[in-house]
């Protein structure tokens, strides 16, 4: 069994904010994967449920995040798991947005919520990094991170939670290839054929040999006198050629 841990902090006020992905994650997929009511209990937010036959326990902690390693190590004992069983999905600043990546084990890089759990219960979990992206400078990412996402992020925004939901079961697993294959689909999916054929696959013409360029085609004679008007027209003479006209 897995304990998949959201971070964020608790309140309508929060919701938004981009410190708050983790939570945004967990709402999804308690959502997609028809898991049970939240409910009050490790001094966080639970919802027990089974992606197939994975158990799974999803928690969200209501300690703030500066506080968040308290709500993991209440749950842990609970559920007598051990810090290999458990996976931290975050925000991560150096990452940019849209970008997710994996890690096991580590520093936690200056981020307070991973900084309480490594004071409760040690490095050795799993992290889920959801790119957020940097405001540029150090002092500015308080404010940044504890910020609602722009409009401009919503779409990126929600393709990343679909993926994360998509590949939930393969974090019950601890497959976690798998897990970012799930999320690559969803951010950067395949582009599928158009059904046309590329212009350069078209066959050259008559008048050219493979492995050559296609030769000039020899420019056209000016249309001889008596010939209809319209072809003239079409085929002009310039001074040159009327004045040989009249020596004919």
């Amino acid at each position: 069994m897995k304990l998949i841990v959201g971070l964020g902090n608790p309140g309508a006020k929060y919701a938004r904010h981009r410190h708050n992905i983790g939570f945004m994650a967990l709402d999804r997929i308690a959502q997609d994967h028809g898991f049970p009511p939240w409910k009050a209990k490790h001094q966080g937010s639970v919802s027990e449920g089974r992606f197939g036959t994975d158990r799974a326990v999803l928690l969200k902690p209501e300690t703030f995040m500066n506080n968040s390693g308290q709500s993991v190590q209440a749950a842990m004992r609970f559920y007598k798991l051990e810090p290999a069983d458990v996976i931290v999905l975050h925000d991560e600043i150096d990452l940019a947005p849209g970008k997710v990546k994996c890690k096991q084990g580590g520093g936690h890089a200056g981020h307070n919520g991973l900084r309480s759990i490594h004071a409760h219960i040690g490095p050795d979990y799993a992290r889920v990094r959801l790119g957020v992206g940097h405001p540029g400078h150090k002092d500015r990412v308080p404010g940044y991170v504890l910020h609602d996402f722009a409009k401009a992020d919503e779409a990126w925004l929600d393709d990343v939670l679909r993926g994360v939901s998509d590949g939930a079961p393969m974090l019950a697993t601890g497959d976690m290839p798998k897990f970012l294959n799930a999320v690559a689909m969803r951010v950067a999916p395949p582009r599928s054929g158009t059904g046309q054929k590329d212009p350069r696959g078209a066959k050259p013409p008559a008048d050219s040999t493979p492995g050559r360029p296609a030769q000039a085609r020899p420019p056209v004679d000016p249309a001889p006198s008596g010939t209809d008007s319209h072809a003239a027209e079409a085929a002009p003479q310039s001074p040159l050629q009327k004045l040989m006209q009249k020596f004919r």
